[in-house]
């Protein structure tokens, strides 16, 4: 995610008043077959398991690069080891380039709400070789916009074949317009976040072949490995990067080392290099010339890191389950300094990652890092996410937790988000709004009334103005073709509401979550469809679910239930517009006793209005349907009898 525009719902274009009928219901388009967007192959079976032929390609990497924060350019080497597990022998490879989204010439400059005025000239590539079968030999490339196609001098086998790729690059660093890598300054030097620093391999897998979306602004798919990767700087910077530090003795004073191995046995968090410190040579283990800093990082998609002289650390441990442990750590400049700001960075990082580890799926790293900056300030990478260097405590809570959980989602279970940006941002969002609330009793909850609702506000009634608009994308849609006004409301807010209507209204926790944990443990490491999800959360929760993809996921239908008659003992029921959910009745009765019936989802499968008999001769004289206020009924009026 970068930097969530924090809208009100509201704001949207209406299409339709929420009073008048927007749509008709009819019973065999709810429930007709849902078509899912991939089929059932060898390789992805109909449980939404990997099928007997799954494969998934590998790429490991060894990465050097030097920052020159003078001139602000980096200088690389990058050498990939590229398995080729598929079914196909490969003549070609293709990389993504994505510091070529800064040129001038660049797709994504036609594509953004405005033309950019700040350009760089992207990629400057030295040299390209390729080693196979033993033997080096000079590559013949083409660039195209932020693609790079390698041409092989001979085909890479099927099933197991090997290519070592080295590329030799250089490119000047994107200031605070890069997004999603760049610099800023700070009172005691600029602040690098180096993200998409490095040629990375595209993804090939059994639904297109290779998959080569280029870089507009949407964010990543790509394949997993492992990563040993050095960064050389001046030696008065600190560098916080992906992964585990494996050279401490070098970069490190014999002081912080200590530090550091007091926070691996802390909760309480442990300064490593104190405020005062920031502008003491001494903090640093030598004094001009340049230090390398080495990290290593295994079955990872991604590496990025934090560069900068004015970095404050802290860090403390994190608790795993079965009793594993990782570190948490927090670097970020002196004006950040205090518990009204980062004081805090590192409690905050250190929960959510024990929240979702014990909820969902442990965290698999070593390291987790909080990096405070302004250049790319609300990304996330592996390992590591840079957050905006000036926050409240609510709002660095709430993108902390946000920022890390996307280890979840996509880093851990592998989704194409520049296709699939709703299975990345909205089942992250999803997952924040559970940690919002564990999080010291609720300090900072509810997470749904923050980002999304004015205060108070209750979130089912915030996405009716989103189901209302005719010109709202559909979940569906490829990310690159979601408008900025719909991105955050759709892509965020709409699928996070799914799985809390999923898990809360349709199948209920008991089921909801180990389906859930299921998937995340099925999918971990590995590329799964929005076919797989469906089917998945289908064949484990034991529900058809084919109503909700196509009126939640595949279209934006919006809801209406209503009371439209009580006679007696008898309670009519009508579903007044396309999308059905289960609801809850709740009557009351003339001595004010009260009843609540649920109303399964298969009710509306014959019938478009539905007469309830309750049992007895008590009067009813009030009936409401959803009395509780869980679902995204469009018009509240005609829920309740009489009106």
């Amino acid at each position: 995610m970068k930097n969530p525009v924090r809208l009100s719902l509201a704001g949207l274009a209406l299409a339709a008043s929420f009073g008048a009928a927007a749509g008709t219901f009819d019973p065999r388009e709810a429930f007709a077959p849902f078509t899912y967007p991939q089929p059932v192959t060898a390789y992805r079976s109909g449980s939404g398991m990997p099928g007997p032929l799954f494969w998934q390609n590998r790429a490991d990497y060894d990465l050097a690069a030097t920052l020159d924060p003078v001139r602000n350019t980096l200088v690389g080497k990058a050498t990939v080891h590229y398995t080729n597990n598929s079914p196909d022998a490969l003549d070609v490879l293709w990389l993504q380039l994505d510091e070529n989204r800064f040129t001038q010439e660049a797709r994504g400059n036609f594509t953004a709400g405005a033309m950019p005025t700040s350009h760089t000239d992207g990629y400057r590539i030295a040299t390209v070789t390729v080693e196979q079968g033993g033997r080096a030999v000079k590559a013949n490339y083409v660039v195209s916009d932020t693609r790079m196609q390698v041409r092989l001098p001979q085909p890479l086998p099927a099933r197991g074949g090997k290519i070592t790729l080295t590329i030799e690059y250089s490119y000047d660093l994107p200031g605070d317009f890069g997004g999603r890598t760049g610099f800023a300054p700070s009172k005691n030097g600029n602040i690098y976040e180096m993200a998409q620093w490095y040629p990375r391999m595209c993804v090939y897998d059994d639904l297109r072949g290779w998959d080569t979306a280029p870089y507009l602004n949407s964010e990543f798919y790509l394949e997993y490995g492992d990563f040993n990767y050095a960064v050389t700087v001046p030696a008065d910077m600190i560098v916080a990067g992906s992964g585990e530090l494996v050279n401490p003795e070098d970069v490190l004073t014999a002081t912080q080392r200590d530090r550091l191995a007091r926070a691996h046995d802390s909760d309480a968090t442990v300064m490593i290099r104190t405020p005062a410190e920031v502008t003491d040579p001494g903090s640093r283990p030598a004094k001009g010339g340049t230090l390398t800093w080495k990290f290593r990082m295994r079955n990872t998609r991604d590496v990025a890191f934090g560069a900068s002289t004015s970095y404050v650390w802290d860090a403390a441990r994190i608790n795993l389950p079965e009793g594993r442990k990782a570190l948490a750590m927090s670097v970020y400049p002196v004006e950040s300094v205090g518990d009204t700001a980062w004081g805090r960075s590192t409690e905050y990082l250190k929960a959510a990652v024990e929240h979702f580890s014990a909820r969902w799926y442990p965290y698999p790293y070593p390291v987790a890092v909080n990096e405070a900056g302004s250049a790319a300030s609300g990304m996330e990478y592996p390992g590591i996410v840079f957050d905006p260097m000036k926050a409240s405590p609510k709002d660095l809570h709430m993108v902390t937790a946000h920022e890390i959980g996307h280890t979840w989602f996509p880093m851990i279970v592998g989704t194409d988000e520049r296709r699939n940006a709703w299975m990345d941002e909205g089942f992250n969002t999803f997952i924040d709004v559970y940690e919002a609330d564990a999080f010291h009793g609720g300090e900072f909850a509810p997470k749904r009334d923050g980002e999304y609702a004015p205060k108070g506000g209750n979130p089912v009634d915030e996405i009716l103005p989103l189901l209302a608009d005719r010109d709202a994308p559909n979940l569906l849609i490829g990310a690159d073709m979601v408008k900025e006004k719909y991105r955050h409301p759709a892509t965020y807010f709409k699928a996070a509401l799914g799985l809390v209507l999923l898990r809360e209204q349709i199948v209920g926790p008991e089921r909801f979550d180990p389906a859930f944990r299921k998937y995340i443990a099925t999918w971990a490491f590995r590329h799964p469809t929005p076919s797989d999800f469906f089917r998945l959360m289908e064949s484990e929760t034991g529900e058809d679910l084919g109503w909700f993809w196509r009126g939640w996921y595949a279209n934006n239908w919006e809801l209406d239930l209503a009371v439209t008659k009580v006679a007696g003992t008898k309670v009519t029921l009508a579903n007044l517009d396309r999308l059905v959910m289960p609801a809850t009745l709740r009557v009351t009765f003339a001595d004010r006793s009260t009843r609540d019936i649920r109303i399964p989802v298969e009710t509306w499968q014959q019938h478009t209005t539905f007469e309830v008999i309750l049992p007895g001769t008590k009067a009813i004289v009030r009936a409401v349907i959803d009395p509780d206020h869980a679902l995204p009924d469009r018009d509240r009026i005609n829920n309740t009898w009489p009106r």
